[in-house]
């Protein structure tokens, strides 16, 4: 019987972070940005299904690249936790650094003991009373967290399209201003699933938008 050859923990650590890297690099790009009421998610989704961002809590919000049955199981993971933090404490126990914290340790056990890391990519978005309030973190597949200050950024062209958001991104510009620089940047597809979190919507802040619901572009075409 031919003997395994030895591989290194910093190979084997190397070799799942290329895999995985790879499984969330070939999913449609994800934007997520702060815009003067709140924050705004936006990803192409040719499926009206199977959703990539989803309502995690009353000011909470959850967006994800990757494979969807890996990201999916960490979406239901996080509403019970909220849930569960929610009934036992007070719903404003319920934070997305909290959630953030709780997929990092996730993300990190998988990472390291699972036989495969899950290809997955997440942001957990927060809106606060006010715009300086407000939080996204970033989470990658080893379990890494990234507070971004503004946006985020996730999937395929992520270094590309966030170098295109540096350069054109305002936390003060209205719903449709933002809405139009994110379709363009991402491509403008048809197939959009869009959602925000509302600063000033009462209660629970999460809203998709959907078909008439979408900011209006075309007056920022036509000089309107």
């Amino acid at each position: 019987m031919a003997m395994q050859g030895y591989v290194s923990p910093e190979q084997m650590m190397k070799d799942r972070a290329d895999f995985a890297r790879k499984g969330v690099a070939r999913g449609r790009p994800v934007i997520v940005m702060q815009y003067q009421n709140g924050i705004l998610f936006v990803t192409e989704n040719s499926s009206r299904a199977l959703h990539k961002i989803a309502e995690i809590y009353d000011r909470i919000g959850f967006a994800a690249v990757g494979k969807y049955n890996e990201f999916e199981k960490l979406r239901v993971q996080g509403v019970r936790y909220a849930d569960m933090r929610g009934f036992a404490y007070d719903r404003a126990d319920v934070t997305g650094r909290g959630l953030a914290n709780a997929y990092a340790q996730t993300l990190g056990n998988s990472f390291t003991k699972d036989p495969k890391p899950l290809e997955v990519e997440l942001v957990v978005a927060e809106v606060g009373d006010t715009p300086d309030d407000d939080q996204i973190f970033r989470l990658s597949f080893d379990g890494s967290v990234f507070d971004e200050p503004g946006y985020a950024v996730m999937g395929g062209d992520a270094d590309d399209i966030r170098e295109q958001l540096a350069e054109s991104f305002d936390p003060q510009a209205n719903l449709d201003t933002a809405f139009k620089l994110a379709k363009t940047i991402i491509g403008s597809p048809d197939n959009l699933e869009v959602a925000v979190l509302e600063r000033n919507r009462p209660g629970r802040k999460f809203r998709r938008l959907l078909g008439a619901a979408l900011p209006n572009t075309d007056s920022l075409e036509n000089g309107k």
